[in-house]
């Protein structure tokens, strides 16, 4: 099963130009993004370090991935590499459907907003005015602020359930009352408001999947009926659905998922009845295409799925940098709007300029983000992206001592193994088979080069103990 990722497919596999940019232009910048890669942090004071695509995708053992870039509100170019499924040697191609994970919320919430721009939902109202089969039960959270739609889409509802892990092949699928009660064979917690609705960030999946009821009823259809007749076909989409189960049919022309070792996803994909929050399959044209649709309609070049009045409102910050579905970055000609996303064995990235650039990247793999941000980086630096770019962070200097203090066996709860080591003048750490650099800021806190690991902070605590501290989390060493 673990046979060569790229005996098959090592190079570029199709590649679409636009008239703007000549194809020996056009190979020149794919072969400089494709080696332009390097680690998302880099050390100050140290040359850096560029890889291949390849390499990148061999080192974290990411089967395949798609990408489509956009420049000047076109798609100049998009490839494909590796393998959509091992087993059979079936290559990524440019009609290989991923699963988007979270980007299926930017999606639907476009739908959402469709459907109140058509006045058929309000945005401020109490969704459980709108509600039918289901309401979101009232507690005390509740006595004063209500759930509404434009919170439900800025995960400012107050609402829980963060995310959802799917349904492997041959288990029970819940339907979406299920889910939002969180009853057998749902695999969640309720879904239910303990925070005060509107006082504060906090993404939920929940809260979307209390939308997508929501707009099902007020549809009188299906979800994925919906999607597809106010946003998929007009933009046209023609390789995505957010049909759950996925039909027999659409099997040979999707990717299986890959866990971050490069093992198959057993059943080689889950289920998702969370439509809204984690059920779009699509590609990487298709959600460049998404992507310059709201560029073109915020500037009011486009209005085949919404006004520009109603698209520069979700391009509008709600709650820290999140709007009505993309989340926001930068400010003024570089300001930027997107998403990334997660579900097991997939993991996706798409960012877009407010000035006609962008990108989508997709993979199966859940170690797709570390490859994605690090290819993403080196496309914004061809394409001359601003305020983009890796980070420049300064190491100290370490006594071999202190670094021989720290060193251990932390077991991370419900988690892996942190196998902590000196490594010459900072130290490595083996998760499963995957090992990092981390370099001293300080004397007791470290940072990795590599996307997605967090900080390390290293003490005592109250008991003498050493532990180390990743985010909220206390983690004590093994003696």
């Amino acid at each position: 099963m673990n046979r060569p990722l790229f005996s098959v497919c090592c190079c570029l596999l199709f590649s679409l130009t636009s008239p703007a940019e000549g194809p020996s232009s056009s190979k020149a910048r794919i072969k400089r993004i494709e080696e332009g890669l390097t680690d998302t942090v880099l050390l100050k004071g140290r040359p850096v370090q560029h890889y291949t695509l390849v390499q990148r995708m061999e080192k974290y053992h990411v089967r395949g991935l798609s990408v489509a870039v956009v420049d000047r509100g076109k798609v100049v170019w998009s490839s494909g590499y590796g393998l959509a499924d091992v087993k059979s040697n079936r290559a990524v191609d440019a009609r290989t459907m991923f699963q988007a994970g979270s980007i299926s919320k930017p999606v639907a919430a476009v739908a959402a907003m469709k459907f109140v721009q058509m006045g058929r939902l309000n945005l401020d109202e109490n969704v459980n005015q709108q509600l039918k089969s289901w309401h979101v039960p009232e507690n005390e959270f509740t006595k004063d602020q209500k759930v509404t739609l434009r919170r439900l889409l800025s995960h400012s509802a107050g609402l829980t359930v963060h995310g959802f892990a799917g349904y492997a092949a041959g288990t029970p699928v819940p339907t979406v009352q299920q889910v939002l009660d969180g009853q057998k064979p749902a695999n969640s917690d309720p879904i239910r408001v303990d925070v005060v609705p509107g006082t504060l960030f906090r993404y939920s999946g929940g809260g979307y999947t209390v939308m997508q009821l929501l707009l099902t009823e007020c549809a009188g259809e299906s979800f994925a009926e919906v999607l597809k007749k106010t946003v998929l076909d007009p933009i046209g989409m023609k390789n995505s659905t957010y049909e759950q189960p996925l039909p027999a049919a659409l099997r040979d022309r999707v990717a299986f998922g890959y866990r971050g070792d490069g093992s198959p996803l057993p059943g080689d994909f889950h289920t998702y009845p969370e439509l809204a929050a984690a059920g779009l399959w699509t590609t990487a044209p298709d959600l460049a295409k998404f992507g310059i649709a709201i560029q073109k309609s915020r500037e009011g070049g486009s209005d085949r799925v919404l006004s520009q009045k109603t698209t520069q409102l979700m391009l509008t910050r709600q709650k820290e940098d999140d709007g009505l579905g993309f989340f926001l970055e930068g400010s003024g000609a570089e300001e930027r709007f997107g998403h990334n996303g997660a579900n097991e064995g997939f993991q996706a990235l798409m960012l877009f300029t407010f000035d006609g650039k962008g990108l989508a990247i997709m993979t199966n793999s859940d170690n797709g983000l570390r490859v994605a941000q690090e290819l993403a980086y080196s496309i914004g630096a061809e394409y001359g992206w601003k305020d983009y770019g890796p980070k420049t962070r300064a190491a100290v200097s370490v006594s071999p001592a202190d670094l021989s203090s720290v060193t251990g066996k932390y077991q991370i709860p419900h988690g892996p193994l942190l196998t902590v080591q000196p490594a010459g003048d900072h130290l490595t750490a083996l998760v499963g088979q995957d090992r990092y650099d981390l370099y001293p800021e300080s004397l007791n806190k470290y940072f990795s080069l590599s996307q997605g690991v967090p900080d390390l902070t290293f003490s005592r605590n109250a008991a003498g103990k050493m532990e180390v501290v990743i985010g909220t989390l206390h983690v004590q060493r093994e003696e």
